[in-house]
């Protein structure tokens, strides 16, 4: 009888025994193996890609070793996608016994990856993810496991010793050309070195990747810069968007990707130096930020993502902890809060990215401050949303003011609309002009119908109203584009009198922070801004203020305008250019325009604004004023110049 020992010594020797004849098995047919293998790629191309791949030699190099020569993917009637003329690889054998594919070492020379859009369509249209199947079964994502299995795919495909030689990236977008040739990158002992030629159609330029990079303990600190003079030029987006960016140097470094308790945690950090980017949707000029920095802690969860609120974002001297969420647990919950602690006034200001408020330049403060955002839209339950914003100050107090200097709106100043770029005829906004009237002068009909129009809790709110953010949140997310800015009375001031009309990222965040400090600065009272407001806003063509309105409409002062009028006038402050197409030929309004203003009044009544008693006596409008010659009636009228009640070009603007 044999012993435990013996048998256990006896079934481990079988075991040996069996493994060296699978190796052995495996050595003496990997040849007609690894043929096997790319015929069989080569059918898989063909029936679920419509794409002809070849390779016109492969054969084993060593135990593991595998080099292939001529590798070749060319989709049906397209351009060739990828082309390389020689490649070596060596995989870990022990690896590959478990199911798993790693990369020991990579060479490669002499190849490309090609995407070309034409009017033939694209070459690489094919291989991008299909639909899912529109049958929901039911089965959420495991987004910790989903994320974790993807990372250590592709870290196990990135080798510990690679050497490449002439491979680019080609791009052609309907003649948008560009080329990212990497001419030579090496990693060996975890450094890697790289040296890279980038050709476009409007530049050329020599860049360089060096660092380290360590797949297997999934590290990796790596430096993108420019060899030649000048900064890094982002290729292709300045041809295709009209984007132009550059920068300094790039820096990317992650330290930890790890797995514990079911989620999965990524840590690093990533900055940029004098980073420039430039789009008529960002800003009129060139957007500059010195010195940025991402200081990331990502997590992902069961049934979440998240960037950690350790996490921290430097903006110059600007410091920022933000928490970003997505979960679907039950509902899909999108949350973003961010911290601005406690910091100086005067640091924040010149910390602000040059080129994006220029009507700060110059501006001093003192004082401190911090800042609190929380934001939380619920996909499943869109109209309760969260938006939650607060700003506390610590002896907060403006100095010096910039470009933007708010303290004039309570004085004698000049105002200039300005229309698609072009300014307008200067306007007096004071008592020098005879067509200024004073708040007390102007009707209160009119002041009761523009307030509940444009802005009906004006004189309670600090500028900003949650409720109209928060309505203006959820519509811009259902339509996908900015369609409702809740632009309050406050605002519109801000926008006309120190900004323009664009529609650019830099003008809208100029608009929140003067309006901001306007408002809780106490710099001009509510009822001077109304005044103000009242005596620039445009009201018909070349038509500003309210006194040269009334005349233009009514042919009357602002005082002796009645009810009608008054629902009229402010009915059409969105589209005043546009006020004709509301009449019809025989210079009456139609019956959309009538049922407008009624449906105001009936508004006003029942808010208490106005009382029955206002609408007794009340006449259908008439239009008296020189505006009638904009109105096509039966008899044809040849529209003539505005009359403006007096010239101001006697003021020397």
């Amino acid at each position: 009888m044999r012993t435990k020992k013996q048998k256990a010594f006896l079934i481990a020797k079988i075991v040996s025994v069996f493994f060296v004849l699978v190796i052995v098995g495996l050595f003496v047919f990997r040849d007609a193996l690894l043929q096997k293998t790319l015929v069989s790629i080569s059918r898989k191309m063909e029936q679920d890609f419509n794409s002809s791949f070849s390779v016109k030699k492969a054969i084993f190099v060593g135990v593991t070793g595998v080099e292939m020569d001529d590798v070749l993917l060319v989709p049906k009637n397209a351009d060739t996608l990828f082309r390389i003329e020689n490649i070596k690889t060596r995989i870990s054998f022990w690896h590959l016994l478990t199911g798993t594919i790693r990369l020991e070492s990579l060479d490669a020379k002499n190849g490309y990856v090609q995407l070309v859009k034409n009017e033939n369509g694209r070459n690489f249209d094919a291989f991008l993810l299909k639909k899912k199947d529109s049958t929901n079964t039911g089965d959420k994502p495991n987004y910790a496991k989903l994320a974790y299995r993807i990372l250590n795919r592709a870290l196990n495909l990135v080798p510990t010793d690679m050497r490449l030689e002439n491979l680019s990236l080609r791009m052609n977008d309907m003649g948008h050309k560009s080329t990212i040739s990497l001419q030579k990158l090496e990693l060996v002992d975890k450094k890697l070195e790289s040296s890279i030629q980038v050709q476009t159609n409007t530049f050329n330029q020599r860049w360089k990747i060096k660092g380290i990079a360590d797949p297997r303990n999934k590290q990796t600190d790596i430096r993108f810069f420019n060899i030649d003079t000048g900064k890094i030029k982002v290729p292709y987006f300045d041809e295709r968007y009209n984007i132009k960016s550059s920068f300094d140097s790039i820096r990317l470094n992650v330290s930890n990707i790890d797995m514990d308790n079911g989620e999965l945690h990524i840590d690093g950090f990533t900055s940029i130096s004098n980073f420039t980017v430039n789009h008529h949707k960002i800003a009129s000029k060139d957007v500059v930020i010195k010195n940025a920095r991402f200081d990331y802690h990502l997590l992902f969860g069961e049934n979440f993502i998240a960037v950690d609120s350790s996490s921290t974002v430097l903006l110059n001297q600007i410091k920022v902890n933000p928490y970003v969420s997505y979960t679907n647990e039950t509902d899909k919950i999108y949350t973003l809060k961010m911290t601005i602690p406690k910091m100086k006034a005067q640091d924040f200001i010149s910390s602000l990215p040059e080129g994006l408020f220029t009507h700060f330049k110059g501006m001093e403060a003192n004082g401190n401050f911090d800042y609190h955002l929380d934001f939380v839209f619920n996909k499943n339950k869109p109209n309760a949303v969260v938006f939650d914003s607060k700003l506390n100050k610590e002896n907060l107090q403006i100095t010096k003011y910039g470009e933007a200097n708010i303290d004039k709106l309570n004085g004698e100043f000049v105002y200039r609309a300005i229309i698609n770029n072009v300014p307008q005829r200067p306007i007096l906004v004071g008592s020098g002009n005879p067509n200024y009237t004073p708040l007390s002068r102007i009707s209160p009909y009119l002041r009761k119908s523009v307030l509940t129009t444009e802005d009906p809790s004006f004189f309670s709110h600090k500028g900003f109203i949650n409720e109209a953010f928060k309505q203006s949140i959820v519509k811009n997310i259902r339509t996908k584009k900015f369609s409702r800015g809740g632009s309050t009375i406050s605002m519109q001031l801000i926008k006309n009198v120190f900004l323009t009309r664009e529609k650019t990222l830099s003008r809208k965040l100029e608009e929140i922070l003067l309006v901001y400090i306007m408002e809780n600065n106490k710099i001009v009272s509510k009822e001077r801004m109304l005044e103000v407001y009242f005596n620039i806003i445009e009201w018909g063509p070349n038509v500003y203020g309210i006194g040269e309105a009334s005349s233009f409409y009514f042919q009357k002062s602002p005082s002796e305008l009645t009810l009608n009028e008054c629902l009229y006038l402010a009915n059409i402050i969105p589209s005043p250019r546009k006020f004709m197409y509301q009449f019809n030929s025989e210079g009456n309004l139609k019956s959309f325009a009538v049922n407008r203003d009624k449906q105001l009044k009936r508004l006003m009544m029942r808010r208490g604004i106005i009382v029955s008693e206002d609408t007794i006596y009340q006449m259908p409008i008439l239009i008296t004023g020189s505006a009638r010659s904009y109105i096509k009636t039966k008899v044809e009228e040849v529209p003539t110049e505005i009359e403006q009640p007096t010239s101001i070009e006697e003021f020397d603007f």
